[in-house]
């Protein structure tokens, strides 16, 4: 039997206008210690977005969710948040702020395996 570990998850959001707190999932960003995990799985569906917001720069939101895996790999392009331990960048990454891509609260959960349930709650909160 695979032994069970504690992760931390959270869904990735794209909201054009954040006084309206309408928003549209994109990926999920999970966090496993005893793994030594911190991956983030998102999508652009350029149609989905641009028919929920006609005024998105798609270029400027790909960049900043490019810049979030290099955060959670630990890249030199991760610039300097992406040099702090792995925990830290979790934290960053999903820390409470007012922009166009945002962090929903986070989750707790236990897994055997950090990548599969990466995929499997990307497929359910993001597909």
């Amino acid at each position: 039997m695979h032994e069970k570990h504690l992760f931390d998850y959270a869904v990735i959001r794209v909201v054009p206008r954040v006084e309206r707190e309408e928003f549209v999932n994109v990926g999920v960003i999970l966090f496993c210690k005893e793994e030594k995990f911190l991956r983030v799985k998102y999508i652009l569906d350029a149609n989905r977005l641009l028919a929920f917001s006609p005024e998105l720069d798609l270029g400027a939101i790909e960049n900043n969710l490019q810049a979030m895996q290099h955060i959670c790999l630990g890249n030199k392009e991760g610039g300097s948040i992406g040099e702090l331990d792995i925990a830290s960048r979790f934290r960053w990454i999903t820390a409470t702020r007012s922009t166009v891509i945002q962090a929903s609260k986070v989750h707790p959960g236990y897994t055997e395996n950090a990548a599969e349930t990466l995929e499997k709650l990307f497929i359910e909160l993001v597909i």
